[in-house]
């Protein structure tokens, strides 16, 4: 019964952790706050509103025995504000949730954890960037953990890369357990769960999906995070609101720059001039901000280049001079034909040393 008070209570409408405190503080228990006699509670507590009304208690406390049921049947883990495994990072902000909801297990509480945020519309590099990032992450970083919203773009593209390079990773819903959305990630969100990562939300399975719960999840993701890193943006956009949350409760915030001519790195380019992000653009720059020591890589090294033909090292070379080029351009700089450098820049493409951008101009991956 106690798990029911606990629901109760922390779905109470306008209660901060301060207020809550507050209240258990003179009370003794959450329990007390729903036995209690309305007159009673005024009276101890020092005021009286809707709160406090014996009716909206007797709701409250219906729909968290629902949710208690929920939570049985589905083997959702509840973890409330005063647990020991609660996310210690979470306890930095006022308005943290009083109970989180989880499927998965996962270390909320590990030694280094990134959070990774973008557009949904996110371009082959800002995809690449996070991939590397991940990738280079897991080499050099023991106890690591990536999270991010489940949404289109960068936040699937940080979940799979951390699945891909067995990373655990932090999924934040907008909504309860009993669904995900967007629908077509349900089975990206099965295998974090069977990955070793968690599913993670402060909404009941009864609550109603609305736009505002999005913004609201933000703040977990933006808290549950030693830095947040935003991979691409618009001018506007879900990811820039989360950063601005990341700032405000002191995490570290970086961003990764593109041209000014790039409309999903505006965003970006904003946070770093209004110096609120940190110009990143590896998984070292986000090592050297946050002053973490790195792990020894044993039997590790690039051996790229000695597998490269000469005709991809070639292509390698010219890309690393000029950042890009468009395939006329490396026929004729390359003094080859159009059809036999299509060919080499598919074959490259597939080993993964390449990327095509819109308008057929090629960089290195």
């Amino acid at each position: 019964m106690e798990l029911v008070y606990r629901i109760a209570f922390a779905s109470l409408k306008g209660l901060s952790r301060t207020f809550a405190d507050e209240i258990i503080t003179r009370l003794g228990s959450e329990e007390l706050f729903f036995t209690a006699p309305e007159r009673q509670l005024a009276c101890v507590l020092g005021f009286n509103n809707k709160m406090l009304a014996q009716t909206y208690r007797d709701e409250v406390l219906e729909k968290a025995r629902r949710e208690a049921d929920f939570i049985a049947r589905n083997n959702v883990k509840p973890i409330y504000y005063t647990d020991a495994d609660y996310p210690c990072r979470l306890n930095d902000c006022d308005d943290a949730p009083l109970m989180i909801y989880t499927a998965g297990k996962c270390n909320l509480n590990a030694s280094h954890i990134v959070s990774i945020v973008g557009t949904r519309y996110a371009t082959p590099y800002g995809i690449d960037f996070t991939n590397r990032v991940v990738e280079d992450l897991s080499r050099k970083l023991d106890d690591l953990v990536i999270v991010s919203g489940l949404a289109y773009g960068i936040d699937i593209a940080a979940h799979m890369a951390s699945l891909r390079h067995n990373v655990p990773t932090v999924a934040v819903l907008a909504h309860g357990l009993n669904t995900i959305y967007p629908a077509s990630h349900r089975n990206i969100a099965a295998d974090i769960v069977r990955g070793g990562g968690m599913l993670v939300t402060d909404y009941r399975s009864i609550d109603a999906i609305h736009k505002g719960n999005f913004v609201a999840r933000n703040r977990i993701v933006a808290s549950l995070c030693d830095c947040l890193v935003v991979a691409e943006s618009a001018d506007k956009g879900g990811a820039l609101i989360t950063a601005g949350i990341a700032d405000s409760y002191g995490r570290d915030v970086m961003a990764l720059p593109g041209r000014t001519s790039d409309k999903y790195s505006a965003g970006c380019n904003r946070l770093i001039s209004n110096n609120v992000a940190a110009l990143v653009e590896s998984a070292d720059d986000i090592i050297k901000a946050m002053r973490w020591t790195p792990k020894v890589e044993e039997g590790y090294q690039a051996t790229l280049s000695m597998e490269l033909t000469t005709e991809e090292q070639a292509v390698v070379d010219y890309l690393s001079q000029h950042d890009e080029a468009q395939i006329n351009q490396l026929c004729v700089a390359l003094n080859s034909s159009v059809s036999k450098l299509m060919a080499l820049l598919i074959e490259m493409e597939f080993k993964g040393l390449i990327l095509t951008y819109p308008g057929g101009r090629y960089r290195l991956a």
